[in-house]
């Protein structure tokens, strides 16, 4: 049986991502994402915001764009699979769902958020199709206990507007 792993988020980041690199080279992030959500209540038929916080690892070129262009409260689509994290702790089993993503793109205008200046395009990163079938997933190698990666290095092309 065929299975299917997407997930596509809008929302605003929660705090500055924290850029770092693991002993491989490689970059990764973590950041939150707030994506909200309004519906109306079945019962009163009022409209009920509610908001859901998302975990989201972000690896190679992807997480360097976002460690210089992202900052709190910036809207950003995200593109990923899920990934389920687990471990032990002091002979207890935990688990975490979180998102890797594995494509962003910057949503806000170049003067939004304190790092962004007037001459910094608005930039999409992700994998290409053929840098995709190239790729191999580095989480073997990672021992680090809260995150994985998302398949190696991605590219980033800068998004000309029309």
């Amino acid at each position: 049986m065929a299975s299917y792993n997407r997930v596509i988020l809008l929302g605003n980041v929660t705090r500055d991502p924290e850029l770092r690199y693991i002993s491989s080279g490689t970059a990764v992030t973590d950041i939150g994402l707030a994506v909200n959500d309004r519906r109306k209540d079945g019962k009163t038929g009022e409209w009920v915001e509610e908001t859901t916080f998302v975990d989201v690892t972000l690896w190679g070129r992807t997480a360097e764009i976002a460690g210089e262009y992202v900052t709190k409260g910036s809207p950003l689509l995200i593109e990923g699979r899920l990934k389920l994290d687990t471990w032990e702790k002091d002979g207890k089993k935990n688990s975490k769902l979180r998102v890797v993503g594995e494509r962003m793109q910057l949503l806000g205008s170049r003067g939004d958020g304190p790092r962004s200046g007037a001459g910094k395009p608005r930039v999409t990163a992700g994998r290409g199709a053929a840098q995709a079938a190239d790729e191999f997933d580095h989480s073997a190698g990672y021992d680090e206990s809260s995150s994985g990666p998302s398949g190696g290095p991605v590219g980033a092309d800068d998004d000309i507007p029309f």
